[in-house]
């Protein structure tokens, strides 16, 4: 026998392995049993609106800064983000990609300014909505929970902080759900998840580091912005706009989605050659919709030799689009809702010509 094997040695050996395989089995028996009990985790309607506010305050009135981690289907990108806050809730903020070119966006208040280091641009446009990450809300003309339920979930860890997670979920197919972990204290989005059938992963962005309640950096943002006044400026002018009156008609054919906003705005590609810093831009009008917590965008254009462009559906994670000619207009309709969502939106635009004056 091989020396250091007696049988007491094989005897211990034994009890050893059936102890782990009773241990093992315990703790299946109790994930199985925890799966089974039909908890009911719903939030009640006052705590889910304090939590859905706290959220979304915090991403406006908190110091932070960290690394953000964008992932869209297979594409994944990393920016640095700054935000600031004084006392009367003026922000502050700064984002710079960590991938690709580099680009810069600073943020006074409503006000975006958007650099191109390569083309010493600066494309300054006054920001409509406040609900980019970590930002939750589109617009508080709708609420949320009409269409959706919060539920709360185990807490779990985020970028080394502890973090409240919560679910939302969708009363219908007409939208995705959503899963959300915000900071336990400052309630400061940590990460959010847009999720597919079965629970995939279409689309999250999270802070893979962070630091909260930091002293602020306004004036670092300030002078960045002044900086760059002697680059070649292009403004955003997004006028308002009545699609009626030019012959366009949408309706809503998703309960839940309320018209937010309806402009004629410059899309294309800005260029910065000094004579015509504006490239090839053409204008659109643009129609958004909202649920107060995803929307999609209605964009109408004409049809111009200029801009090729063809009917089809396109996707990028949660990211859907339709294009569609209607008469001599090209209609694009783009959201984070699934497939059929858009297509709906997509059929529901018609056109009569206005009769002329």
């Amino acid at each position: 026998m091989h020396k250091g094997w007696s049988p007491a040695n094989v005897a211990g050996a034994h009890r050893i392995r059936a102890l782990r395989r009773s241990f093992f089995l315990a703790l299946c028996l109790t994930a199985a049993a925890a799966t089974a009990q039909p908890l009911d985790n719903t939030l009640a309607r006052r705590d889910a609106t304090a939590w859905l506010n706290k959220i979304h305050r915090a991403a406006q009135r908190e110091n932070y800064v960290g690394t953000l981690i964008y992932q869209r289907g297979s594409v994944m990108h990393a920016s640095r983000i700054q935000h600031y806050s004084d006392l009367v809730n003026n922000e502050y903020e700064r984002l710079e990609t960590l991938d690709g070119k580099p680009r810069e966006v600073l943020r006074q208040n409503d006000v975006v300014h958007s650099l191109i280091p390569e083309a010493k641009l600066v494309v300054v446009e006054k920001q409509e909505a406040k609900d980019r990450f970590p930002a939750l809300l589109a617009t508080n003309k709708s609420d949320v929970l009409d269409i959706y339920d919060m539920r709360k979930l185990p807490g779990e860890r985020v970028a080394g902080v502890e973090c409240e997670v919560f679910s939302l979920d969708p009363h219908d197919a007409a939208r995705y759900a959503v899963r959300l972990w915000a900071e336990k204290n400052s309630g400061l989005l940590m990460r959010a998840q847009t999720l597919g059938e079965g629970g995939k992963v279409l689309e999250q962005v999270a802070f893979s580091q962070v630091d909260i309640g930091v002293p602020s950096e306004k004036q670092r943002i300030l002078a960045a912005i002044k900086s760059s006044k002697s680059w070649n400026h292009y403004e955003v002018t997004n006028q308002p706009a009545n699609i009626a009156d030019e012959g366009w008609s949408i309706g809503i054919p998703v309960k839940g989605f309320l018209k937010i906003r309806e402009v004629r705005r410059p899309l294309g590609e800005l260029r910065a050659p000094q004579a015509n810093p504006r490239g090839n831009v053409f204008e659109v009008l643009q129609v958004v919709y909202s649920d107060g917590l995803t929307g999609l965008s209605v964009f109408i254009e004409p049809v111009s030799e200029q801009r090729v462009r063809r009917e089809g559906v396109a996707s990028l994670g949660a990211t859907q689009v339709v294009v569609r000619r209607v008469a001599d207009f090209w209609i694009t309709v783009v959201g984070e809702v699934p497939p059929a969502t858009v297509r709906q939106f997509a059929s529901a635009v018609e056109y009569k010509p206005p009769k002329a004056h």
